[in-house]
């Protein structure tokens, strides 16, 4: 065999062994376990407009993944580096660099559930809702402020929290301050169905005026949902009849001191349209963000001829009911006497 087939064939025996060799690496940092966490999973938030070097530095910073240049090297070969997505990851125990980046490079994140609470105000709405996305507080806040946001849905500063229906809802963390504000108006007119609308329809009401009562109604009556629809039907009773609704709960929101306890007669005098001791009628808004048991009190409401409504004097939370002005008196000479007796200003 003469010289130059010998070192053929070394030559080819040589390439073999290093493709073996670069296979066997290149096999290794690809599908050998690279993620190495003391839990079962962790998440990965990953923001929108991050950057391929972010997201690296973000794995290493955090003691993810254990080789940072096969992860590199993957993300290379299968393009993540130009594909980063945002959202929030669950990132498993044991992966792979093969397996991570096909699941980052996926766009596949995990869902978060967020629950809409019944809150007095946008501000704390916004406080309770922010927390729990990418956008911030005060992105979410000054949408829910701006003319753009009252001009799209109809809304105006007194009303706008009405658009929100309180439930657990799924989203994705990402999700910014416009599209969760959409997304919220869908399930608004989900929850308005053709059911709803026609009941309000029947009371003379719209829904937002259904909304703005029942936040009236779920304010008097916080501990006792069952109640809700005898109180339900007292203000409808009053609304037909031309009647101030007279509920200290509005009063105390013109005031925006909610640790107010106990209403006196110069209360009644505060200039406000949520004052419903002067002003006949609906305030321009709801007082809270009602629940649906409250929407759906006032949508079913307890027929009966009550007029006048008082707490009991047992303190208990719920409330004599009576059609006349002098019962409602000695009602009230009661729970005012007990409020005197437990010196509750």
């Amino acid at each position: 065999m003469s010289k130059f087939k010998k070192f053929l064939i070394f030559s080819f025996i040589i390439i073999i062994i290093l493709g073996g060799i670069i296979g066997f690496v290149g096999y290794k940092m690809a599908f050998s376990p690279n993620v190495n966490i003391s839990n079962d999973s962790i998440y990965l938030y990953i923001s929108s407009n991050r950057s391929f070097q972010a997201v690296v530095d973000s794995l290493t910073q955090n003691n993810i993944i254990e080789n940072k240049k096969s992860f590199m090297l993957i993300s290379k070969l299968k393009k993540y580096d130009d594909l980063v997505k945002p959202g929030k990851y669950k990132i498993t125990n044991g992966m792979n660099n093969w397996e991570l980046v096909n699941h980052l490079r996926s766009g596949k994140q995990e869902p978060i559930m967020v629950v809409v609470p019944s809150v007095r105000v946008l501000s704390d709405f916004c406080e309770k809702i922010a927390p729990n996305f990418e956008c911030t507080e005060d992105e979410l806040s000054n949408y829910l402020n701006s003319n753009e946001f009252f001009e799209k849905y109809g809304l105006n500063e007194y009303n706008a929290i009405s658009l929100f229906i309180p439930n657990t809802y799924e989203f994705y963390w990402n999700t910014s301050a416009e599209e969760f504000v959409e997304r919220m108006k869908s399930e608004y007119d989900k929850f308005w169905t053709v059911i709803r609308t026609g009941k309000a329809e029947n009371l003379g009401l719209t829904p937002l005026e259904v909304s703005v009562l029942a936040s009236i109604v779920q304010s008097e009556q916080a501990a006792h949902p069952d109640e809700r629809p005898t109180i339900a039907g007292l203000y409808l009773n009053r609304l037909k009849i031309g009647m101030p609704l007279q509920s200290d709960p509005t009063l105390i929101f013109a005031l925006g001191d909610f640790s107010v306890k106990r209403v006196y007669d110069f209360h009644k005098k505060i200039q406000s349209p949520y004052n419903t001791y002067l002003n006949i009628g609906l305030p321009p808004g709801p007082i809270l963000l009602p629940e649906i048991s409250s929407i759906d009190a006032v949508l079913n409401p307890k027929e009966s001829k009550y007029l006048y409504m008082c707490a009991k004097e047992d303190l208990s939370g719920y409330h004599y009911f009576s059609d006349n002005l002098t019962q409602h008196t000695i009602y009230a000479k009661r729970y005012h006497n007990a409020l005197n007796a437990l010196d509750i200003r």
